[in-house]
């Protein structure tokens, strides 16, 4: 089999409207993508793709899942072929395993690192909120720096006590191994062979994966001792790769694609501030230089980078530094700097939230007019200096992919610096062409002669004989795909084409009330309860808890809640993308279509006739408490009907009394669940 680390090299480099854009055309509508479906026949497009998911969903024959499963259904392949098939497209190479036991305890062990990052993070968390020292210190620093309970409460930040052992005992005590906790960084062990806690006395930065699950920390220390490092990060692990992972993305990367741009700051603070004053498509590099894989993580949602940097000479150069990267990668740069030696951070909590944001809106400047006048300033009147300066630039703009916008820089280059555009363009090229006999003496000392133009081993054959170009410029579809049934979620087929509309079925509304629950278990799950006091409890906690007096009868939902609520049993809060990519295709399934919708709030409403419409995430105590109560009622009139077929059968006189009685009571709890969901609504 293919090994785990290859599968997960192939997941994050498959982008879903690629791989469907081979053999669908797409157009954007709203914040998806959408098109004919190439499963079934229909000329209304029904075929969605959500980007910032990684999912397809049909609306009109039901089909859904990831890029691998859309490999699967549409060329007949098998998993393992999907994955190759993905791996050839994005020149990834295959490395496959016999799965042994070995191989089944390196994976639990995996996911063990997981778990002790997850704990870690609760207990830093608590230590902040609930603990005196960390109260004391940790909170009262978060606050004195500015920021509001919210985002202290979003960022999972928390406070490691000033103690040698305390994480360790808390861990042990909890069931925790001290091989794990040495493995995530959390503990080191000393030269006597003792372990003892690294982020001992510091104010805590949780680092979150691209799908939310803590992965590494952040620590800073607040005390003044010089020879005390202000930060410490957690050391590589399985788990936590530095360069591959970016500050805040998790909670940025709807807000990145939703505005096309993406604001990318240096340190924690800056990420925090910015989403304290309202803009939340910011990242930063995660305590690293910036590299070539973190771009390209941003380059998933958005073609725009915004750098925003200190104004003193560190973050001038910092900000030079990471713009060619982001050039080379084909992305579009504008850099921004704060005056009098300002980062974002202590710019917004000096000028507030809303001088901040006019701040970064308007003072961007493209990349090629912020390296002519920072590197100008440095040269002077020297003509050599500005000679090598020009020809900096000139480097930076070799270093576009895309001939189009590197002639449209050469123009304006040859304006700024008043130098002709031939002459640039000159160096230009020669730049080029010395890039180009780089890469190529490079790529034949890696392969032998013999070799080149060949496939890589195992990666021919993909295509139906001749069928490889039609397959690229996605001409090949199954057009005589038809639906095996209807399926009673989804809209009438004729909506979408003249075929005949099936018989109409009747939904059971108790079974519509279980699917909205678990729309908002993967819709709102690791969302903060944020109403009647209830603090540092998730919503999906919060719901199961909720509903543990209720049994589901619909089969797939039973078995999500049934999942969703081991995990939170053992200590771990499941997110989307488990139950949406997990091998079970029936949950699967079920989990694309409530995690996808053929509809869009049309942005006319306000746009065009100032119509502010809110949806449900603007009061979420309302959405949430009105999922768990309309479904209890749902139960609880079922169960009313039973009593009453109960009491029109039963003979006995003594026995019909007792069921009476149980109905009565049954119908005042039924009341006040009913007044219970008027209050609600109206709020």
């Amino acid at each position: 089999m293919i090994n785990s680390e290859t599968i997960n090299k192939i997941m994050d480099a498959a982008r879903i409207e690629e791989v469907v854009g081979d053999f669908v055309a797409l157009k954007k509508r709203g914040t998806s993508l959408i098109g004919n479906c190439p499963f079934h026949n229909e000329k209304t497009p029904s075929f969605n793709v959500s980007v910032t998911k990684g999912i397809y969903k049909c609306f009109g024959c039901g089909k859904g899942g990831d890029a691998v499963h859309f490999i699967m259904d549409h060329e007949k392949y098998s998993y393992p072929e999907a994955l190759k098939f993905l791996a050839n497209k994005y020149n990834i190479p295959v490395e496959e395993t016999v799965q042994s036991p070995q191989n089944i305890e390196a994976q639990n062990a995996r996911e063990a690192l997981y778990i002790v990052s997850q704990y870690a993070a609760g207990f830093f968390s608590e230590q902040l909120w609930n603990g005196s020292e960390g109260r004391a210190v940790g909170l009262s620093y978060f606050k004195e720096r500015g920021f509001r309970e919210d985002i202290i409460r979003k960022f999972e930040l928390g406070y490691s006590p000033d103690s040698w052992d305390a994480l360790i005992n808390a861990s042990k005590a909890a069931g925790h191994r001290e091989a794990y906790l040495e493995s995530t960084g959390l503990v080191v062990k000393n030269e006597k062979g003792k372990l003892y806690d690294r982020f001992r006395g510091r104010v805590m930065f949780p680092i979150h994966n691209f799908t939310g699950r803590v992965i590494g920390f952040g620590g800073r220390t607040l005390k003044t001792d010089k020879n005390v490092p202000k930060y410490v990060n957690s050391p590589e692990s399985d788990i936590y790769h530095k360069s591959n992972v970016l500050y805040g993305l998790y909670h940025a990367k709807k807000a990145i694609r939703d505005l096309d741009n993406c604001y990318l700051v240096e340190g924690y603070a800056d990420v925090l501030s910015a989403h304290q004053a309202g803009v939340e498509n910011v990242v930063a590099s995660s305590g690293t230089s910036l590299t070539t894989e973190q771009i390209r993580l941003i380059g998933r949602f958005t073609q725009n980078v915004t750098m925003l940097y200190d104004g003193d000479a560190a973050g001038i150069k910092a900000s030079l530094r990471g713009l060619d990267m982001i050039l080379e990668e084909g992305l579009n740069v504008k850099v921004l700097n704060f005056p009098d030696g300002h980062d974002p951070d202590s710019y917004m909590h000096l000028v507030g939230a809303g001088a901040f944001k006019h701040y970064i809106e308007n003072n961007r400047k493209d990349f090629i007019l912020f390296k002519a006048d920072t590197l100008l300033k440095e040269a002077g009147n020297d003509p050599i200096k500005r000679a090598g300066i020009i020809r900096d630039i000139v480097e930076s703009i070799a270093k576009i992919p895309d001939n189009i916008k590197a002639s449209v820089f050469i123009r304006e280059c040859s304006h700024l610096l008043q130098v002709e555009e031939r002459i640039l363009l000159t160096e230009l090229n020669s730049m080029r062409a010395a890039k180009f006999k780089k890469a190529t003496n490079q790529q034949q000392g890696q392969y032998p002669s013999s070799q080149q133009g060949q496939y890589p081993s195992g990666q021919q054959g993909q295509y139906p004989s001749g069928q490889q170009g039609k397959y690229q410029q996605g001409q090949y579809q199954q057009s005589n795909f038809q639906p095996s049934q209807f399926h009673p979620d989804q809209p009438p087929e004729n909506l979408f084409d003249d075929s005949p509309q099936p018989a109409p079925v009747t939904i059971d509304q108790e079974e519509v009330q279980e699917k909205e629950i678990v729309r908002l278990l993967l819709a709102y799950g690791h969302e903060l309860v944020n109403w009647d006091k209830i603090d540092n409890m998730f919503i999906g906690s919060f719901i199961i808890q909720n509903l543990s007096d209720v049994s589901f009868k619909h089969p797939i939902c039973k078995r999500i809640i049934a999942a969703y609520r081991d995990e939170i049993e053992n200590g771990q809060l499941p997110v989307a993308n488990q139950f949406i990519k997990g091998e079970d295709r029936e949950i699967a399934d079920l989990a694309i279509t409530l995690s996808t919708s053929p509809y869009a709030l049309s942005e006319n409403w306000y746009n065009r006739h100032q119509i502010y419409v809110r949806d449900e995430t603007m009061n979420l105590k309302a959405t949430v408490l009105g999922g768990i109560f309309h479904l209890k009622k749902r139960k609880v009139d079922q169960i009313l009907l039973d009593l009453l077929q109960e009491i029109k059968e039963e003979n006995d006189a003594t026995n019909q009394e007792i069921l009476m009685q149980r109905y009565a009571h049954i119908k005042n709890v039924e009341k006040e669940i009913s007044k219970f969901l008027g209050s609600v609504i109206l709020k």
